[in-house]
């Protein structure tokens, strides 16, 4: 008997010790849920795709999608934060206004519009989130056309970020940016709070679209400065999972042609949910992922890394 219990407790011992070794996969998976977006060519409606239609890799390694939700019906909630820089040229903008203000009022019910400005490093809202659009258009004013102390649309943007709430499950969160993107205060071309911000983004699951527009002072008429500003723009939604719109070097003639690809963008977003290991230090963590389809003239656009193992932080 004892012999026999000596046995299966090496055994016990064995088995532990082999799984000590085994990868994380193979112990256990966490699920995983980010926005994508699928469009076809030159932002029409993509044909029609199911979850089958969806790879995801990890590196090499394949990862097992579980749901590929289309947002909309009981999951077409959309928080949307407008964020215009205040050191935007007014009389770049001037002109514009009606059109950011038709792209709100054109909103479905279901999405939540806040108007921001940004200044000092910081945010201010004339319309906080409502789904009553008239009054949010009603918050969209001309900038005040300075840089301020510490004019940073990066630092604005990871405060708007730190005091946006956490959404009800299903609910998007993004941003559309108007600015030049130079960063007036830490200076380019190298800004490190360019990472900062969609590393940001990234961990609180927030998508950032961006529509380039002339900034003041000296800067915003230097060539290089303005060539930096639209590549830090472009990376933010690059990492994000944006779209960047911008006309060469000036501000667009019209912001309407922009705002209506924005506007089949969030008509043709997903919850993508799928499994991956769970980091090994047990704290969340940004992992990169990449998404593939078999699917013919379909562009599927997402943030390049997804939190892990936690909620938004």
């Amino acid at each position: 008997m004892h012999k026999a219990l000596g046995k299966i407790a090496a055994f016990l011992t064995l088995v532990l010790s082999v799984a000590s070794f085994m990868p994380a996969h193979a112990q256990g998976t966490v699920p995983v849920t980010t926005v994508v977006t699928a469009l076809g060519p030159k932002y029409t409606p993509p044909p029609a795709l199911s979850m089958n239609d969806i790879n995801v890799f990890e590196g090499k390694d394949k990862r097992t999608v579980t749901a590929f939700t289309p947002a909309q019906g009981d999951r077409a909630g959309l928080q949307l934060a407008i964020v215009i820089d205040d050191a935007t040229s007014i009389e770049a903008i001037g002109n514009q206004l009606s059109d950011i203000k038709n792209f709100i009022n054109a909103q479905p019910k279901s999405t939540s519009i806040g108007v921001f400005y940004a200044s000092n490093g910081g945010v201010q809202a004339t319309s906080p989130f409502s789904a009553d659009h008239e009054a949010a258009a009603k918050g969209v004013r001309l900038p005040f056309g300075n840089g301020g102390a510490y004019s940073s649309i990066f630092l604005s943007t990871m405060s708007l970020i730190s005091g946006w709430p956490a959404p009800g499950p299903y609910t998007r969160r993004e941003v559309l940016l108007i600015a030049d993107g130079i960063d007036r205060f830490r200076g380019d071309p190298f800004s490190p709070d360019v990472q900062s911000t969609y590393e940001k983004a990234e961990k609180a699951g927030i998508i950032i679209h961006t529509l380039y527009a002339s900034g003041v002072g000296r800067a915003g008429r230097n060539t290089f400065r303005v060539s930096y500003g639209q590549s830090n723009l472009d990376q933010l939604t690059e990492r994000t999972g944006g779209e960047s719109f911008f006309q060469g070097l000036q501000t667009p003639i019209s912001f309407a042609p922009f705002l209506e690809q924005l506007d089949m963008v969030l008509k043709n977003q997903y919850f993508l949910s799928f499994k991956m290991d769970p980091p090994k230090n047990g704290k969340p963590q940004l992992r990169s992922f990449k998404i593939k389809t078999e699917q013919k003239n379909v562009d599927i656009s997402s943030a390049d890394q997804v939190l892990v193992g936690g909620g938004p932080k």
